[in-house]
Order: C-alpha cells, then sequence, then structure tokens
C-alpha cells in the first residue's frame, strides 16, 4: 500500500489504520461515516487483504487422533457426482485432478453420489497418478429404501462397505462415514459395535458421522470408535461453535466442515433470478423436498440469505473472491480439521485452493460476520440444526 507521500507501508503499519477505520462495525453497513472516512477505510482495507495472502502453499492439519493428515481444504466430490447438474467424466476428471495439482490431499465422497458414480470417477481419476494417495472419506446408509434405523444392520453396513471397496478399488476404505443417519441411530450402540467390527476385519481403517444436528454430534463422539464428526459449518450455521467444535477438539475427533458456502450462496454470485437446472437440488430440495432441507442453502430461505450475502460483500474489497474469504472464515476455528467445498470446473477447484493461501482475518471482520448472522440468519436456523 503507497501512502499519500508515496512511501510503501508494511502490512504491520496498515493493520492498526483497518482496525481504527473499522471499529463499531456492527455489521459492516455502517462502518465510517464521512466521505473521507469511506475513502480511508476502502484504502486500508484493501491494504489489509493485499499484504495478508501468503506464499505458504496447503499446509497439513492433523486429522483428529488418526494419526493421518490432510490439507484444511478438501474436495468434496458431490458436485461431480450427481444433484448439482450435468457433469460429464471430463469435466469431473479434470476437475479433480485440478484439486489435487492445487495441493488437497482430502477427498469426502458418498456411495450415493451417482449412485456410486463419484467413487467410481475418484478411482479413474487416482489410477492415473503416481505419488500419494490422498485420504478418501466416503458415506454410508443413504442407499436404505425406506431410510430407516432399523436398515443399519451389521450386514447391510458391510454390504454398503465392500460396494464402496469395489467402487473405489481399495482393500481398505480410510474412513467411513454413516450418511445423516436417523437420530434413533446414536442411542443403538449395536450399530458402533458392528462398524468396530469393520475396522478389526480390515475392510476400514477408521469411521465417523455425518450429522444434520449438533446434538446428534455430541451424542456420536461418546462413542469411543467414532474417529471423525461431517458437520455443516459456515457464516450461515454457526451453531457448531457454541459448544461441539470445542468439545469435538478435545477428545480428538477429527471435523470435516461440509456445505461451506451455502450451496454457492457464499460466493457471492447468485442473484433472484439465479436457474438451477431441474437435477440441482437447489431447485428441487428448496423447502426438503427431497431430504435435509439444511443441506441447501444451508436451510436459510434464499431471499433472507441474498440480503445477508449483499450485507457480507459490503465488507470486502471488490478484488477477493467471497467464496475464498467464506472458506478461510471456516478455517480460523482450529477444531475445523478439513473443509469439503464442491466444484464442477478445474477453475473453481483451484480457486477453492487459494483458500489456504490467505492469512488469518481480522478480528474485526470476524465479528461484522457474527453480527450478520447473529441479527439476520440465526432466527432461521440457529435452533433448528
Amino acid at each position: 500500500m503507497l501512502s499519500e507521500t508515496g512511501e510503501r507501508k508494511s502490512f504491520h503499519q496498515v493493520q492498526p489504520l483497518f482496525h481504527a477505520a473499522a471499529a463499531g462495525a456492527g455489521a459492516g453497513a455502517q462502518i465510517v461515516q464521512t466521505k473521507r472516512d469511506r475513502q480511508k477505510f476502502s484504502a486500508v482495507r484493501q491494504a489489509y487483504f493485499e499484504h495478508r495472502r501468503s506464499n505458504l502453499g496447503m499446509e497439513q492439519r492433523p486429522f483428529g487422533s488418526t494419526g493421518a493428515t490432510v490439507s484444511p481444504i478438501g474436495f468434496g466430490a458431490w458436485a461431480i457426482g450427481g444433484n448439482w447438474g450435468d457433469v460429464s467424466d471430463d469435466a469431473a476428471h479434470a476437475t479433480l485432478n485440478a484439486a489435487l495439482d492445487a495441493g488437497m490431499t482430502f477427498i469426502d465422497t458418498a456411495d450415493v453420489y451417482g449412485d456410486g458414480r463419484s467413487e467410481r470417477l475418484i478411482r479413474a481419476v487416482l489410477d492415473t497418478r503416481d505419488g500419494p494417495r490422498p485420504f478418501i472419506a466416503t458415506k454410508l446408509g443413504r442407499r436404505l429404501s425406506p431410510h430407516v434405523a432399523d436398515g443399519y444392520t451389521a450386514d447391510n453396513l458391510a454390504a454398503f462397505v465392500d460396494r464402496s471397496r469395489e467402487n473405489l478399488g481399495v482393500d481398505t476404505l480410510d474412513l467411513v462415514q454413516l450418511h445423516c443417519p436417523p437420530t434413533e441411530i446414536y442411542y443403538r450402540p449395536e450399530v458402533f459395535a458392528a462398524l468396530d467390527r469393520l475396522v478389526d476385519s480390515g475392510s476400514i481403517a477408521h469411521y465417523g458421522v455425518s450429522v444434520e444436528k449438533v446434538e446428534e454430534g455430541l451424542k456420536a463422539i461418546e462413542y469411543p470408535g467414532v474417529a471423525s464428526v461431517q458437520i455443516i459449518y459456515n457464516m450461515f450455521r454457526q451453531r457448531p461453535a457454541s459448544l461441539f467444535l470445542a468439545e469435538a477438539r478435545r477428545r480428538g475427533v477429527a471435523v470435516i466442515a461440509r456445505v461451506p458456502l451455502a450451496s454457492g450462496l457464499l460466493t457471492g454470485k447468485m442473484s433472484a433470478d439465479t436457474h438451477f437446472a431441474a437435477d440441482d437440488h437447489r431447485a428441487f430440495n428448496r423447502h426438503g423436498e427431497a431430504f435435509d432441507v439444511g443441506e441447501t442453502f444451508a436451510g436459510v430461505p434464499y431471499d433472507i440469505a441474498l440480503d445477508a450475502v449483499d450485507a457480507l460483500r459490503a465488507l470486502l474489497p471488490g478484488d477477493v473472491p467471497m467464496a475464498t474469504v467464506a472458506l478461510r472464515w471456516i478455517m480460523m476455528n482450529g477444531a475445523i480439521s478439513v473443509v469439503i467445498p464442491g466444484a464442477r470446473s478445474p477453475e473453481q477447484a483451484t480457486a477453492n485452493a487459494a483458500a489456504a493461501d490467505l492469512d488469518p482475518l481480522p478480528p474485526v471482520l470476524m465479528a461484522a460476520v457474527k453480527t450478520i448472522y447473529d441479527e439476520r440468519i440465526a432466527p432461521h436456523v440457529h435452533q433448528r440444526w
């Protein structure tokens, strides 16, 4: 950043100005009052983001107590598998390759994404690559029809595991997660005992759960074999930070943050006129018609969310992608092991990876995001999940 005299200022010089200019920001809409204040804040804000971009590359974080380490930004493979509009095999291969080339070492998938297509696409890509294999987490249970607790038998779990092993071309799955099972499952210790036996047999290395509700996550981590919990956590779903994340960290349980961009809302690129394909869950599940509505736009009513996105965008300089900041916001909580944004193109995958190169967000920005959540979003979602 250049001062009025033409002298280049360091980040440490502009940081106090950023904090002073932004003090009392509230929701970010009334940060400064005068024209001169607005100009000053704009310049300092821009300088902050210019100086806080680091060149450290993709770090690695411990994945709970498993002994594995993973990149903080992973690859969510739902988008290439199904329910996000059409993605060709070639596009899926290119997208996953771009993610791996960018340093991602964690992939999340499920046996129902495209009825196994996502898993098979991952296998096809990895079969063409040399070097260390990424950590692959898959999920099971949603193939049950009807999807009821009584379907989570030892035989069914073993059959689902064997199918995923075949799809992914491995003898041992790195991580298997129960895929948002009915809440009753968390009160059936025999289900977790069956998973323990699958670990003992060598079919899986670790197991975890993917949950809809904070309460489910808290119950799940009471089982000593649960290595990870996947939960929705983003700028629009902040309740996990109230208790769950600290408790998971205390117990050494890995946390996978899913729906990090609220189904694309937090990219800042959507509007009331945005059209979604008929086979895109953002069209057919907007009100929970097919599965839990919290999986679509994080459960926030679309018009409410768009207004909140506008308020968030006002906090950022124009050349900083909103998605990058939204992903970095999640990484600010040390209990998060990995964030799993989806991507349908190499460009999206590369952009997601860039969040790992953005240094910690300033406290004033974190506070402003919290205010927007408390005032605009929390009444619609906080106690629901």
